[in-house]
């Protein structure tokens, strides 16, 4: 207790006036202070209230209010606590839901039962290597994690990946020729922000060196239109938002400059928001793609998917191999396989790779249906009734009034708990395949993988999705030839739902003692490091305030002017 008093006593301090020494002192005593990692996490959570750090303690308020229904939903061990799997669900879970965040090692499983750990976070194994070996060699049991444990885990990563955007954030003062250490005026600060947009947006294929081809860039787009000014009003934005919240303790009368701790708080915000801000784009290429489907299904032919039309918004190029490997084509149909909707909408190619440790993609509506579901049945699993009463009662964005559950999926609900021990689990292939078919166009179709990296951004990079010109249109007329010489046209599947009879259930853990207890220590620390970290921004920027075709995505636009 010792160690957690000196903490708070400094990040009192620290909210006085935090002093260059505070910092140093903090960093040379961090490894004793860490040796003893076996403290409990409500310790470190009074850290945060008593310390002053009311911005860490509504932080994780707010992540267990988001995570709760899930939380309640999944299986847990006979003290309520839930395993490694169902962890790494929430935590991958709450990143889709809130950011449409895909961190390398959280990336979307494929209903894999050999999913990754979160100790094998690309992020978490570079930035806090020695935590990685705590949890790798630890040999001891433990009791699982609570939801106060998860979310601090999750705060964790999230600081970790804003960090980040810090990072990229020093790149945007230098490809503006600014140092870090200078103040900015309002322009200065605008033209900033909006290289660090385009920073995030060129993701992994940006460079960071050259300042010419860096401006060139950002002229060309901004004179080609399309996104540009949907970016430029989401950064000021922010910056309005920053300053309304912080008039409090400016001078109107002074000319406001900004430090770059006041900038990189506002980069914090722009990357929160930003998987929500693009989502909007996601939701008109769904529009564009359900507005080619005939009958509702959610499904479109590959040929209708490829050909080009001036009453469409996008273009559509990606290869019939890359749709196959992540379970967006349907080969039950007689002349040319379809193309899943939901699929495509959620598929790696949407993605933006803003760095090496995740990516920003279209937000899975299927979760927050999921999630409406799992704060009513509050359980791993539930009656076929129960389920068909409740989802009877849902709607989506492409689905506004609630419609009964149909008789063919009635059945199917119950056909799933025969084999279930009567109940329907609310995790498992089974059901998300009942999801797609009850919510063609937002539940992707349950995708079964072998390792999952086929539905990673990273794995696709370099135009590997994409198909060229020439084998798009060989398919569409090869189509067309065949529809004409056998006077035939599409011929609907003998089943009305396309259906795979394999059960995978992710969740269910096999004991795993040995790598419990890291699990937890991982979490204490790391919430540990948390605390500090924000505690030492809220001092410095306290400081600081003291010194007074059309294409697919903007990132489509940026790769097509590079």
């Amino acid at each position: 207790m010792a160690r957690f008093a000196l903490v708070a006593f400094l990040a009192n301090l620290c909210l006085g006036s935090c002093s260059l020494a505070a910092h140093n002192f903090l960093a040379s005593n961090l490894d004793s202070v860490l040796s003893d990692l076996h403290e409990s996490l409500q310790d470190l959570l009074v850290v945060a209230h008593h310390g002053g750090n009311a911005a860490v303690a509504q932080r994780l308020s707010n992540i267990e209010s988001s995570i709760a229904r899930t939380f309640q939903a999944l299986p847990k061990n006979a003290v309520g606590r839930l395993a490694p799997r169902p962890v790494r669900h929430l935590v991958h879970n709450y990143f889709a839901k809130e950011h449409g965040w895909q961190i390398q090692g959280l990336e979307p499983h494929g209903m894999r039962t050999n999913a990754s750990e979160l100790f094998e976070t690309g992020i978490l194994q570079d930035k806090s290597p020695a935590l990685v070996e705590q949890l790798v060699e630890a040999h001891q049991s433990d009791r699982g994690l609570d939801i106060a444990d998860v979310a601090a885990m999750i705060v964790m990563l999230e600081r970790l990946v804003l960090d980040e955007s810090t990072n990229l954030l020093h790149v945007a003062y230098y490809l503006n020729g600014v140092s870090a250490s200078e103040e900015l005026d309002s322009t200065e600060l605008h033209e900033i922000l909006r290289s660090y947009l385009l920073l995030v947006e060129m993701g992994v294929r940006g460079n960071h060196e050259d300042i010419e081809l860096h401006q060139e860039i950002k002229a060309r787009v901004a004179a080609f239109g399309k996104g540009w000014p949907t970016l430029v009003e989401f950064e000021n934005e922010a910056v309005m938002v920053y300053d309304y919240n912080m008039k409090h303790l400016t001078n109107p009368f002074d000319m406001e400059l900004f430090s770059f701790e006041m900038a990189a708080q506002m980069a914090d915000d722009l990357a929160q928001r930003y998987g929500k801000w693009q989502n909007n784009e996601c939701g008109r290429m769904k529009d564009d793609l359900m507005a080619m489907d005939v009958d509702g299904s959610g499904l479109i032919p590959l040929s209708t998917f490829y050909i080009r039309s001036d009453k469409r918004e996008y273009q559509f190029t990606e290869s019939e191999e890359y749709l196959r490997e992540i379970s967006a084509i349907d080969d039950s149909w007689h002349v040319e396989p379809r193309v899943r909707i939901a699929n495509y909408v959620a598929g790696p190619s949407n993605c933006i790779a803003s760095s090496k440790y995740y990516s920003v993609c279209c937000l899975n509506e299927c979760d927050g249906l999921l999630n409406e579901l799992e704060g009513s049945i509050r359980a791993p699993a539930a009656s076929p009734e129960r389920i068909a009463e409740l989802v009877g009662n849902l709607t989506s964005s492409s689905m506004l009034a609630s419609k009964s559950v149909s008789t063919e999926l009635r059945s199917k609900l119950h056909w799933i708990a025969e084999r279930n021990h009567g109940e329907v689990p609310m995790h498992g292939r089974l059901f998300a395949q009942w999801l797609h078919h009850a919510f063609p166009y937002e539940c992707p179709f349950p995708h079964l993988s072998e390792d999952g990296s086929e539905l990673t951004a990273q794995h696709w990079l370099g135009g590997k999705a994409i198909a060229s010109v020439e084998k798009r249109a060989n398919h569409v007329e090869t189509v067309d030839e065949r529809l004409i010489s056998e006077s035939d046209e599409e011929v609907q599947p003998t089943e009305s739902l396309y259906w795979s009879e394999e059960e995978v259930l992710p969740l269910l853990d096999r004991d795993r003692r040995g790598l419990a207890l890291p699990l937890r220590v991982i979490v204490q620390a790391a919430m540990f490091l948390v605390v500090l970290r924000i505690v030492l921004r809220s001092c410095f920027a306290a400081a600081s305030f003291g010194k007074s075709d059309p294409m697919k995505k903007e990132s489509k636009v940026i790769e097509m002017l590079v």
